[in-house]
């Protein structure tokens, strides 16, 4: 790939095409699992310093003051010595080099700590020094600052590469990546506003809350205005959340810890609260249940979930981080909306308080570590009137591209999944709205299925129009084995 002069950008296409290069670069020297490790910091890197120079020349250019153009008016500093080009020029000890670089900017901008410098490039038997030096001269072909490349696009393709190593590695995927079409039909339902508070209280890799950013960029809103937070258990993802979202260019909170075990957003000893909370928790956890029941926040009010899943546990700490007007919505294994025990008790209060608006159905394999069908649940503190003591079943289970492993939504399909939900009526074999009484007689099961009239009617069978041509087939096989007896006969063949 030629390198781009001027303000000429970079197509999506292309980026994504030079990314996908990198990876080829460690196939077979480094397990697929491994690759964002590298490659994503790595990217990470060339975006800071190639920003920082266009931004160091433009203020040379209007201060005329190398110490103002190096020091001033930069969102991240880079140390003298540690842009991209200052590492290109050791083919020795490069993974060393590469470490006490980033360590250097980390220090320099303490909200990189932790992101920028958590992988060890040093690390010989994981990745060879050739595949690096390799890997530093393919990113080293183009530029990625503000004119090559804008933060949309380039994080948009940040995403696509998440996506890419969840394939080569599904049971990895689960921890930090959601489809964007599943998380682009939650916010479509959700539909976050200017001065909305949002919180992911298990944000992977950040996807659900830059899609609410995105949400009211294409609604014409200011998502400046928007504010957004977030908390992951897993260091390295956390990690890849904090590059995501700066690489769009967004501002959010976001703390590393367990959610459950260490929320991180408290007011005095209480639970932050918050306009919209949605996540994507990971499915039947098991061994919370003795945290849920040394709670110090009060969270677990209808009940303690089974050790053997957190489902309702998550549903609960959510209901407990909104507002008394707040909305939420969630990811779960379909089993969440009909188990009994512990599940069901729980089940069965959240839906007598009134606060469950809508279920949806999503279809099977859209998921990268399970080929389980999910289903979204969204909650509601404060119903409209007209949905007071209802609920909305649809059933979103036949609408889905197939590809070659997996199933994919379509754009129609979130559409149609976020205007039934605005419509809140009727829809002949997709949709049904249920009233508490018919869901108390259904001992609080919540499968979309039972509601839902989804199913096609069997065709008639016109038995006599059967008859009619098994009798028609009978008399056209005997004028068959007449012809063929003849033949027989004329060669010479007798019965």
């Amino acid at each position: 790939m030629q390198e781009k002069l001027g303000t000429e950008e970079f197509t999506p296409q292309e980026i994504e095409q030079l990314l996908w290069k990198a990876a080829d670069i460690l196939r077979g020297a480094v397990r697929p699992e491994g690759y964002g490790n590298y490659i994503l910091p790595l990217l990470f890197f060339k975006r800071l310093s190639d920003v920082y120079l266009e931004e160091y020349q433009a203020l040379l250019k209007k201060f005329g003051s190398e110490e103002i153009a190096a020091k001033k008016f930069h969102r991240f500093l880079i140390p003298e010595g540690c842009l991209w080009d200052d590492i290109r020029r050791f083919s020795q000890n490069l993974g060393q080099k590469l470490n006490d670089t980033l360590a250097q900017i980390a220090k320099s901008n303490p909200l990189l700590d932790g992101v920028i410098n958590r992988a060890d490039f040093n690390k010989q038997d994981e990745i060879p020094q050739d595949r690096l030096i390799r890997l530093v001269e393919h990113f080293s072909q183009v530029k990625l600052g503000n004119a090559d490349a804008t933060p949309d696009i380039l994080g948009n393709v940040y995403e696509y590469l998440l996506k890419k190593f969840n394939e080569v590695a599904p049971k990895r995927a689960g921890e930090f990546y959601t489809p964007r079409e599943v998380v682009r039909a939650m916010v479509g339902v959700l539909a976050p506003d200017e001065g909305c508070e949002i919180y992911d209280p298990c944000c992977g890799s950040g996807g659900m809350l830059i899609e609410s950013h995105y949400h009211l960029l294409k609604n014409r809103k200011d998502p400046k205005k928007l504010f957004l937070h977030g908390q992951e258990i897993n260091g390295d993802t956390w990690a890849i959340a904090m590059m995501n979202v700066m690489l769009h260019d967004m501002e959010a909170e976001l703390h590393q810890g367990d959610s459950f075990a260490d929320p991180k957003f408290i007011v005095g000893s209480a639970l932050k609260k918050f306009d919209i909370v949605i996540a994507n928790p990971m499915w039947n956890q098991d061994g919370y249940k003795s945290l849920m029941e040394s709670d110090q926040f009060g969270r677990f009010v209808y009940g303690i979930a089974s050790n053997s899943s957190a489902d309702w546990g998550w549903i609960q700490h959510m209901l407990s981080s909104l507002k008394p007007r707040g909305r939420m919505g969630i990811v779960l294994d379909q089993g969440a909306l009909f188990r009994g025990d512990a599940e069901g008790k729980i089940r069965k209060q959240i839906v007598e308080n009134d606060l469950v608006e809508c279920v949806v159905a999503l279809p099977e394999k859209l998921f990268y570590n399970t080929g389980a069908p999910g289903c979204l649940i969204f909650l509601n503190k404060n119903k409209p009137s007209e949905r007071r003591e209802k609920i909305i079943f649809i059933y979103a289970a036949k609408g889905f591209e197939k590809l070659k492993n997996m199933n994919r939504l379509q754009d129609e399909n979130v559409e149609r999944i976020v205007k039934t939900y605005q419509g809140f009526t009727d829809v002949e074999k997709y949709a049904k709205i249920v009233n508490l009484d018919t869901i108390r007689d259904n001992d609080y099961n919540l499968s979309v299925t039972r509601y839902a009239d989804v199913f096609d009617e069997e065709e008639l069978v016109d038995v006599s129009r059967v008859w009619r041509e098994l009798n028609t087939l009978g008399q056209e096989r005997q004028l068959i084995d007449e012809r063929l007896e003849e033949f027989l006969k004329e060669l010479g063949y007798e019965r």
